[in-house]
């Protein structure tokens, strides 16, 4: 999490403000005492969940609402170290195959199940069941052969291999403990009402309007860098969908709710002069948000028209006109927030006449009548599916200016605007050329979900990771290392060296971090974005009007 200084439009002085009340930390600004009771009102922008279980399919919707009411075994600090959540302390053996937890005692499922190390066990088999659907869950337990509950507090999970990246994957949301009664209720219905051990309960659920949560007045398990114990300040949290960006933000300013997200750039700038506005600014660790290029199959399997295209099209100056300095170009797979994240700017220098070259040379000579280029009598077009859900309406902007530079190469860049089912949909039928495809997972693992061979075989919900379709064995043996080893410089060594690779073959474009703006009513204090995966938490949020 981290604040930033936002500059003015434009037509203002090039000298940065802060906006009014943000602090360090990413936390919104607490100067008053935290007082018991009263309603929150959440307003988000991102898709509605199609479950509100998080172990089913597993994105970063189902994420931000369910860190209300789920909790990890760990979780991270501020500083990226690994605290305690609902496990007290762990230990790795000495070959690597195996991690043993200590669990928390006393804590309870709001059902009156105890979480135990058999409840940790019937979790790991939920994530793994094919019948879940599951796909992040599923591919962060990949090297998990089971749990066994040793005793009531030991539940000890098993490997085929070391797992450097386990600790990191057990702090994420969609891995978070549900109570085992409940999730043998059928899906659909623990889909409406998962039951977990956090300070919140789900109450109802009213479709395309909102979820309504209530404080879990037996509350006693916050993290280690949590503000305060025992339940929630809150009485209530009203989680609400508000997909139209300006609608969320006029909503906010009247005070009809107390917190947005998916704020947008311009927004950003305008509410840095509202006094009653805090920001919190928390990029999502993982991957940086990019454009993959599908190298599965034509035109893009051959790397000369990857290199040309991105190298051929300018994405800077849509970055700074179109996000106001609020992103930062990256040149990483990684976000910036991840300490191994490795980049090369030099690899992505535009040079249009160079570009045009390697086109030439991969037989994309001739024009058509509307300037493409052609091979063979067929035009040289790419299928570019946007989710809508995912894509902030800058971002879109941002493909468009993209696809008036690809036209300037003789490249057709054909966007299709699609809710997030149907872009899911064109994802697996491998109806892609080019695709923006945000994943969240918490450390530079997340490379091996994107981009080792084995993530073309999609999960049991139908999902594929490696959507770059990249297929290198010597990568994959990288990733492999890497996650098979505990020293931290060679750790670092193995991630660059796969970091290169995945730059240097040209099938990602890199953009920025994943966007993280929340804007806070200064009534509100307490709220923070949750160090995993900048998910906001409200169990510290408390009113003070």
């Amino acid at each position: 999490m981290r604040t930033r200084s936002l500059p003015l439009l434009a037509l203002a002085s090039a000298g940065a403000l802060l906006l009014a009340g943000c602090t360090a930390g990413g936390d919104a600004a607490d100067d008053g005492t935290p007082s018991a009771g009263g309603t929150l009102t959440y307003a988000t922008g991102d898709a509605e969940p199609t479950c509100l279980d998080p172990h089913v399919g597993g994105n970063y919707p189902q994420a931000l609402v369910s860190t209300q009411y789920l909790e990890s075994l760990v979780s991270k600090d501020a500083d990226g170290t690994i605290v305690p959540w609902l496990a007290d302390s762990w230990q790795e053996a000495d070959d690597g195959l195996s991690w043993t937890f200590t669990l928390r005692d006393g804590v309870s499922f709001t059902d009156g199940t105890p979480f135990d190390a058999a409840a940790v066990a019937a979790n790991v088999a939920h994530l793994q069941d094919p019948e879940t659907l599951s796909s992040t869950g599923y591919l962060a337990l990949q090297k998990v052969t089971g749990v066994e509950a040793v005793d009531a507090r030991t539940a000890r999970f098993d490997l085929s291999e070391p797992d450097s990246a386990l600790l990191e994957s057990l702090t994420q949301p969609w891995l978070a403990m549900e109570s085992p009664e409940a999730l043998q209720r059928p899906q659909d219905v623990n889909c409406e009402s998962p039951v977990g051990t956090g300070p919140f309960v789900v109450e109802s659920w009213t479709k395309q309007d909102r979820v309504v949560l209530s404080r879990n007045d037996d509350y006693s398990s916050p993290p280690a860098d949590a503000d305060h114990e025992g339940p929630a300040h809150l009485d209530e949290v009203v989680w609400r969908f508000i997909p139209d960006s300006a609608a969320r933000y006029a909503a906010l300013q009247a005070g009809q709710v107390d917190v947005i997200d998916n704020v947008q750039p311009d927004t950003l700038v305008a509410a840095e002069k509202d006094d009653s506005l805090n920001e919190i600014d928390a990029p999502r660790p993982g991957a940086a948000n990019r454009i993959e290029l599908n190298s599965g199959k034509a035109p893009f399997d051959d790397e000369r028209v990857r290199q040309a295209f991105v190298t051929g099209v300018d994405v800077n100056d849509g970055i700074d006109s179109l996000f106001f300095g609020t992103a930062d170009r990256s040149y990483s797979p990684l976000s910036s927030v991840e300490p191994l994240a490795w980049s090369d700017e030099s690899l992505f220098d535009v040079d249009p006449d160079a570009a045009g070259d390697l086109l030439d040379e991969a037989g994309w000579t001739e024009r058509d009548s509307d300037g493409y280029r052609t091979k063979g009598g067929e035009r040289l077009s790419l299928e570019f599916p946007v989710s809508t859900n995912q894509s902030i309406p800058a971002e879109q902007s941002l493909f468009e200016q993209i696809q008036a530079g690809a036209k300037q190469l003789g490249i057709e860049v054909v966007l299709s605007p699609l809710d997030l089912s149907s872009w899911y949909g064109a994802l697996a039928a491998n109806d892609y050329d080019l695709v923006s495809a945000p994943y969240t997972k918490v450390g530079p693992d997340v490379l091996r979900i994107l981009y080792d061979t084995a993530g073309i075989t999609p999960a049991p919900s139908g999902y594929f990771a490696n959507l770059a379709q990249l297929s290198d064995p010597e990568l994959d043996q990288l990733l492999t290392d890497a996650a098979q080893t505990s020293d931290p410089d060679e750790r670092a060594d193995l991630y660059e060296q796969a970091q290169r690779i995945v730059l240097e073959s040209y099938t990602v474009l890199p953009l920025y971090d994943q966007q993280n703006h929340y804007l806070v009513r200064s009534s509100v204090t307490g709220v923070r974005a949750l160090p995993p995966v900048s998910a906001v938490t409200l169990y510290d949020a408390s009113r003070t009007d």
